[in-house]
C-alpha cells in the first residue's frame, strides 16, 4: 500500500474563497485516498503565496523529507496551481522530489509523468497560474501608475498624513497633528542647517514624531511633503513628478533647500548644539591654556548640581558655569546700543533691507533667464535630433536634465516677491532687539541663546576666569560697536547729530584699550 503526505495551500487572497479552502481540500484529498488504497501519513497546511517555494512549512516539509527518506510514496494536492505558480520553479522542485523517490501529483489534474507527451500538459497546468498572477501584476501596475499620475498618494501614509476616504469611495491622504507641525519644524530645521539631522530627529521624537531613523532618512527625502508625488520610469516613459492632490505640508522652496542642505551643496553652519540648560556656552568657548575647545558638565554636591566649563585635557582648566554665564551677559551690555545712534542704526538696517529687497529682483530676473537658457538648449537638442546629430537617447538625457532644473527654478522663483515691503515694522523690531540685548539673552531659552553666541561670535570665545576675548567679531556688530564708541565719547557742546563720520576709525575690539579714539562730527 502506498504512502501520501496531503500538502493544502491557500495563499491570503484567496482565504474568502470556499473552494480553495484547507478544510475542503483536505476533506477531497482524504476522500481520494480511501477510494485509492493510500496510507496517509501526515497532513500540511500551508498559508503563503506559490510565487516561489520559499514556503515555511513546505521548506520544513522538505527539510524532513531528506532526514527521512522512504518514509512516503506521494505528495498529494487538488491541483497544480496549490503546488506551485512558477514554471521553473515547479520543474526544479518536481526533480528534488523524484530523486528522493516522490512522485507529486494533483488529484484533480492527473498525469502520468512517465508518458512523454503529459510534459505538455503539465507545461499547460503550470504556466497558466503563472500567466493568471503576472496578469494580475501587471493590472495592478498600471492603475498605481495611472493613479500616480493623478496626482494620488499609493500606500500608507506617510509621516505626519493619515489615510482618509471620501464620501466617493476614492481614497486619499491629510494632514494629521501634530506629525504634520513637527514635520514641517523638521525641513525648517534642514533647510538653516544648524543642526544635524540626527539631532533634529531626536528633538522631534521628544515633540512626539513615532518614526524610527530608517523611516525619518526616507521621509525628509520624499517630495509629498512639497505637494509632489514622483512617477518612476517605465518602459519609454521616463520619471517625473506630478503635482498631488492632497495638501503640502511645506513649500517646493523650502523642499530644495533641504535638499541641498542635505546634498551638501549648501555649507552648513553648526551652531546649535543639545546642551544642558545651565551650560549655553557649551561649544564656544576656547581654553585659554591649551587652545583645546572647553566642554561642559555637571557634578552632584551634597544639595545641588553645579555645573563647570571645562578642559578635557591634562591642563586641568575649570571654571563654574554660573559664573562665566553672568560674565557674559555683562560683556553683551557692551554691545547694546547709544540712546543717540537709534535713528542711525534704523536708517542702515532700512537701507540694508531695501539693498535685499533689490537683490531679490536681480535673483528672480537671473532665474527668468537661466529658465529661458534652458528651454533653448531643449529647442536645439529637438533641432539636432530631427536633423540626425544626435539619438533619442542623449535628446531625452538632455531634455530630463533641462526639465529638472526649470522645475527647481520654478520652484523658486514663485517664492521671490518682488514686491515693496513696508519695512518700518522690520527696522523698529530690529533697533529694539539691539536696545535689549542683554535682557533678551538672559530671559531666552537655551536655543535662543545659541543662536544670539553663533550670530555675534563667528569664531570661538576665549575665557581666563575673569574676561571674554574673541579674535573676530560678525561684521554687523562690529561696524555697530565702532559707530556706538564714536557717540560715547562725543565731547561736550558738540552736535549729536549724526551727519559724516570719518572712515578712517579703526575697530577697538575686545581688549582693554591702551589710548583714547576721539571721533568728531561735522556740524553742517
Amino acid at each position: 500500500m502506498k504512502v501520501a503526505d496531503l500538502y493544502i495551500r491557500v495563499s491570503t487572497d484567496e482565504q474568502a474563497d470556499k473552494g480553495y479552502s484547507q478544510r475542503n481540500q483536505e476533506e477531497v484529498l482524504r476522500r481520494y485516498c480511501d477510494i485509492n488504497s493510500i496510507t496517509v501519513r501526515k497532513a500540511i497546511l500551508e498559508d503563503h503565496s506559490a510565487k516561489t517555494f520559499n514556503r515555511p512549512a513546505w521548506m520544513a516539509f522538505l527539510k524532513g523529507l531528506y532526514r527521512q527518506k522512504g518514509q512516503t510514496d506521494l505528495v498529494l494536492f487538488t491541483k497544480w496551481d496549490r503546488f506551485s505558480r512558477n514554471a521553473a520553479d515547479a520543474y526544479h522542485m518536481i526533480n528534488t522530489l523524484r530523486k528522493l523517490g516522490i512522485e507529486p501529483q494533483a488529484i484533480e489534474q492527473p498525469l502520468d509523468l512517465t508518458i512523454p507527451e503529459n510534459k505538455r500538459m503539465l507545461a499547460f497546468y503550470l504556466a497558466a497560474p503563472e500567466v493568471e498572477n503576472d496578469r494580475r501584476a501587471l493590472n495592478v501596475l498600471h492603475g498605481m501608475r495611472r493613479a500616480k499620475k493623478e496626482g494620488r498618494w499609493m500606500g500608507g501614509a506617510p509621516v505626519g498624513y493619515m489615510n482618509r476616504i471620501r464620501e466617493d469611495g476614492r481614497k486619499y491622504i491629510a494632514p494629521k497633528a501634530p506629525e504634520s507641525n513637527i514635520m514641517q519644524w523638521v525641513f525648517q530645521q534642514i533647510a538653516e542647517g544648524d543642526w544635524t539631522t540626527e539631532q533634529i530627529w531626536k528633538e522631534a521624537r521628544l515633540k512626539g514624531m513615532k518614526c524610527s531613523k530608517n523611516n525619518f532618512w526616507v521621509a525628509i527625502r520624499n517630495p509629498v511633503y512639497c505637494g509632489k508625488i514622483f512617477v518612476p520610469k517605465y518602459k519609454d516613459e521616463e520619471s517625473r513628478f506630478v503635482p498631488g492632490q492632497h495638501e503640502p505640508l511645506i513649500s517646493e522652496i523650502l523642499f530644495y533647500e533641504a535638499q541641498d542642505m542635505l546634498d551638501g551643496k549648501k555649507k552648513k553652519q553648526r551652531t546649535k548644539m543639545l546642551v544642558d540648560d545651565q551650560i549655553p556656552l557649551r561649544g564656544f568657548l576656547v581654553c585659554p591654556s591649551c587652545g583645546r575647545m572647553l566642554t561642559g558638565s555637571g557634578s552632584k554636591g551634597r544639595k545641588y548640581r553645579y555645573f563647570y566649563y571645562h578642559c578635557s585635557s591634562a591642563c586641568g582648566v575649570r571654571y563654574r558655569a554660573d559664573h562665566a554665564n553672568r560674565e557674559f551677559v555683562r560683556e553683551l551690555k557692551r554691545y547694546v546700543p547709544h540712546p543717540a545712534a537709534v535713528e542711525l542704526y534704523k536708517r542702515v538696517i532700512g537701507e540694508a533691507l531695501q539693498f535685499q529687497v533689490k537683490d531679490q529682483r536681480a535673483q528672480k530676473k537671473n532665474m527668468i533667464v537661466q529658465i529661458s537658457e534652458l528651454n533653448g538648449r531643449i529647442t536645439k537638442g529637438r533641432e539636432l535630433l530631427l536633423a540626425g546629430d544626435i539619438d533619442g537617447v542623449d535628446f531625452k538625457t538632455i531634455k530630463t536634465d533641462c526639465e529638472k532644473q526649470i522645475s527647481v527654478l520654478e520652484a523658486k522663483l514663485n517664492m521671490v516677491s518682488d514686491e515693496k515691503e513696508d519695512l518700518v515694522p522690520v527696522v523698529n523690531k530690529a533697533v529694539e532687539t539691539l536696545a535689549k540685548l542683554d535682557a533678551i539673552y538672559h530671559e531666552a531659552p537655551t536655543i535662543r541663546k545659541r543662536q544670539i553666541v553663533g550670530s555675534i561670535f563667528p569664531e570661538k570665545l576665549t575665557f581666563d576666569g575673569q574676561n571674554f576675548r574673541t579674535a573676530k567679531l560678525n561684521e554687523a556688530v562690529q561696524l555697530i560697536y565702532t559707530l556706538d564708541a564714536a557717540f560715547r565719547e562725543n565731547k561736550n557742546g558738540t552736535s549729536g547729530e549724526f551727519c559724516d563720520l570719518s572712515h578712517e576709525v579703526n575697530w577697538l575690539g575686545l581688549e582693554p584699550r591702551t589710548h583714547t579714539l576721539k571721533v568728531y562730527c561735522s556740524t553742517n
